[in-house]
């Protein structure tokens, strides 16, 4: 027994009473005990020798065995036993060698020592199921809103009891200029739970977009009930917030309903998150209606719309211009965060003139590439004609159609750029000579000249320098120095590309360069 003075059923309540007070399964406090026994048995008889402890689940009765394999030749007497000695012990059972034999050990009484290790073995074990519960209850709760009470401050990150367990709002998840004190009940989207060796850890935000659409959850019974869907949320937290909506019957409003009876819904959410404006907006699948709605209050005249690279281009007037953009770019990108799509504001002055520019930047290109004069280049561009490789893919009949232009002209059009192609791939191959650029870049599937030259100029010259880089380093995006978000150029920023291409580029070169 554990010790001459405890009874056995009193350690069956005492299983019971631990697995009761820790919420862990009985099961597991009886086999933390085992291996509590286990230990100290092996401190009593040797550390050589191989011991099984099992306590009887129904009578708390405590069985302490040796275990000795059977085998032909003994090399370790603590765990082995030869077949011959075997018989002696076991009569009853035909032995063969492979087989194991149980010997019952003495029951022990614990010594100070023993005890207290066993003690440890215990609380460790419970402490590790407990941990394991914890987890397993609050995992399911990820994605939810979750409630508790302050419990201290750590340098900017608020620690929050949520009763069975505590969770931590990162100072960067917090609502600017937000004051929470200890004591205050405060709710958070419990966006992770991660299980780490020390224990796990609930990780909740107030800034997050979920946070918001959550709230919604709560308030909207249409949306609780499935009626209307929320389709996608912006934030800039404690000022500005987009949502977008959609009802799945026509009839209901699923803007009026969010708002509720004279903003009494909205102005819940308002509330919870001081003060933040909250713009709620009509889904639609028309996406030049859904994007003039999500630049609202600026009136817009067109929309021009690249599906391919997920980029829109926004034309208005002067003095629509600050109300689309918003202050400090606000309006214009949380519009964008809600599409998915990267918007470009432009007036409609602007817009011509870019026009205007870009019809003469290819009009020269052709001018100087195929040798023609200003009026033949002009006439090629207006027609559609824009590049040089869109006319070497041409069939002589789609440029003969343009008036003014023969049979003859068209198919010498044509020849003249296949050689000015030819001539071009043969220069930029000498120049990624010249700069050193990795074969295994340059056959990177996806990868044009145009992009090697660049990336070989910026000395990225082997497919592991490209693997190693994000894709805001390729297309450009955002960095937050000192408080304030400055714009970082791409490398490749000029070809258009979009951040899936962009990914996809540097995923196939880590498979290559890491396999």
């Amino acid at each position: 027994m554990l010790n001459r003075g405890l009874d056995k059923l009193e350690l069956l309540r005492i299983v019971e009473a631990v697995a009761n007070e820790k919420s862990i399964d009985k099961e597991l406090v009886i086999d933390s005990m085992e291996s509590a026994i286990k230990r100290a048995a092996l401190t009593k008889f040797g550390n050589d020798n191989n011991i099984e402890v099992s306590i009887d689940r129904e009578s708390g009765d405590i069985k302490i065995q040796k275990v000795l394999e059977v085998v032909e030749t003994v090399e370790d007497n603590a765990r082995e036993i030869s077949l011959e000695d075997a018989k002696k012990i076991n009569k009853k059972k035909e032995l063969k060698v492979g087989e194991k034999i149980y010997e019952e050990l003495p029951q022990i009484d614990f010594g100070r020592i023993a005890a207290q290790s066993a003690k440890q073995v215990i609380s460790s074990r419970v402490r590790e199921a407990e941990k394991n519960r914890q987890y397993e209850d609050f995992i399911d709760k990820q994605g939810l809103i979750l409630s508790g009470i302050i419990k201290r401050l750590e340098y900017g990150n608020v620690i929050i009891d949520l009763g069975k367990a505590e969770g931590v709002i990162k100072k960067d998840e917090l609502i600017p200029r937000e004051i929470l004190k200890t004591g205050d009940r405060v709710k958070a989207y419990c966006y992770e739970v991660k299980k780490e060796l020390k224990g796990h850890q609930i990780f909740l935000s107030r800034a997050h977009p979920q946070f918001l659409a959550k709230l919604f959850f709560q308030e909207v019974p249409e949306i609780y009930e499935g009626t209307i869907e929320i389709k996608s949320v912006a934030r800039d937290p404690g000022s500005r917030a987009k949502i977008c909506v959609h009802s799945k019957d026509s009839s209901i409003d699923p803007v009026g309903a969010c708002v509720g009876m004279r903003g009494s819904r909205v102005q819940t959410i308002v509330n919870e998150l001081h003060g933040e404006k909250i713009d709620i907006i009509k889904w639609t699948e028309d996406l030049p209606t859904l994007i003039s709605e999500s630049l609202s209050p600026a009136e817009i005249q067109r929309v021009l719309i690249d599906q391919e690279n997920k980029r829109i281009d926004i034309i208005l007037t002067e003095e629509n211009l600050s109300k689309a953009i918003g202050r400090r770019g606000q309006n214009v990108r949380l519009a964008s965060k809600l599409t998915n799509f990267e918007i470009d504001i432009l007036t409609d002055k602007e817009d011509s003139e870019r026009r205007q520019a870009e019809f003469k930047d290819r009009t020269e290109t052709l001018i100087k590439n195929l040798e023609v004069d200003e009026t033949l280049g002009q006439l090629l561009v207006s027609e559609g004609f824009i590049s040089i490789e869109e006319i070497a893919q041409s069939k002589p009949d789609d440029i003969s159609k343009i008036e003014a232009i023969d049979d003859e002209t068209a198919e010498e059009l044509i020849n003249r750029s296949k050689e000015t192609i030819i001539k071009e791939k043969e220069a930029v191959s000498l120049k990624l000579k010249e700069l050193g650029v990795e074969e295994k870049l340059i056959n990177l599937k996806g990868m044009t000249q145009g992009m090697l030259v660049i990336l070989g100029q910026k000395n990225i010259k082997r497919l592991s320098d490209f693997a190693d880089l994000s894709s805001d380093e390729l297309i450009g995006g955002y960095d937050e120095i000192k408080g304030k978000k400055i714009r970082i150029d791409g490398y490749l920023e000029e070809f258009s590309l979009s951040r899936k291409e962009a990914d996809e580029l540097i995923m196939s070169a880590r498979e290559i360069a890491y396999k």
